[in-house]
């Protein structure tokens, strides 16, 4: 079965996760290339912001207000987009927070709140999205998790367990997909360069910035590979060192991210917005 592509033509580009970040960078530079694109977060007046700056583009950008973390906002997301603005072609799950763990002051909200964000949001988008594409017989998903789930890295607990999830997740429901003409990929990027984002509590090696991020992964997108992965060679050099034994790993992971300098947690960490948000 050829793989499917969805192109302006074929309908609705729906990008959670899209008051800030990649998804915001992401919804502009598909409205520009011509898609009709919905756009889902808690942030109303974001979305509003985004749609005005949107006007003039050769696309346009619709805005339908939701949590990732309730199911029904999300069914009634999609309903909308089926039934108001015309068929669902792709849909980009986008939506995450990183909250940063360090072992010297665990905390559980943490972990809850990365767990409900970054992997129950994407499963509830996930089932309707799949449940509209699976009645026409054709669609496209991708779903962003990050190069923090190729391994284990500093401040990651939480966050690159959910993404490490995601890969899995999207692993395993492609079998079946590739069987029901519903293409689905996997988003991998590297370091997001956000100005918006406070400083990180490690080196960031080879950031890119949002603009950047954006062209990659519409890119991504229009070919028929699995993983969009960037930048190449650092996100390879990270899932190669996953290969090395663990008395070579952590080493490597405290050299690249210069953690092995850090000094002892004094207070409670702030809460930090990942550029996936």
């Amino acid at each position: 079965m050829r793989d499917f592509i969805a192109r302006p033509e074929h309908g609705i580009v729906w990008i959670s996760g899209a008051s800030s970040g990649i998804g915001r960078a992401l919804a502009l530079k598909l409205a520009a290339e011509g898609y009709k694109v919905a756009v889902t977060a808690r942030s109303h007046e974001k979305l509003v912001e985004l749609q005005a700056e949107a006007s003039g583009l050769s696309g346009n950008i619709i805005v339908l207000d939701g949590d990732v973390t309730d199911a029904e906002d999300m069914e009634h997301v999609l309903a909308s987009i089926e039934y108001e603005h015309g068929t669902l072609a792709m849909a980009i799950l986008n939506a995450g927070v990183y909250l940063p763990v360090h072992a010297e002051d665990l905390n559980r909200a943490d972990f809850e709140k990365s767990f409900a964000v970054n992997l129950s949001g994407v499963v509830n988008c996930l089932l309707p999205a799949i449940r509209h594409m699976k009645a026409k017989g054709q669609g496209q998903i991708a779903i962003v998790s990050s190069v923090t789930g190729y391994g284990g890295l500093p401040t990651g607990a939480a966050y690159g367990a959910t993404k490490a999830a995601l890969i899995n997740m999207a692993e395993s429901l492609k079998f079946d997909l590739d069987k029901m003409g519903i293409r689905i990929q996997l988003i991998s990027p590297g370091f997001v360069d956000m100005p918006t984002v406070g400083k990180s509590a490690f080196l960031m090696p080879a950031p890119v910035s949002l603009e950047e991020a954006a062209r990659q992964i519409a890119g991504g997108l229009k070919s028929r590979a699995f993983e969009i992965a960037f930048p190449r060679r650092f996100t390879t050099m990270v899932k190669l060192a996953r290969l090395l034994p663990y008395g070579a790993y952590f080493p490597l992971m405290n050299h690249l991210t210069g953690w092995r300098q850090r000094p002892p947690l004094d207070d409670h960490h702030p809460v930090m917005p990942h550029p996936a948000e």
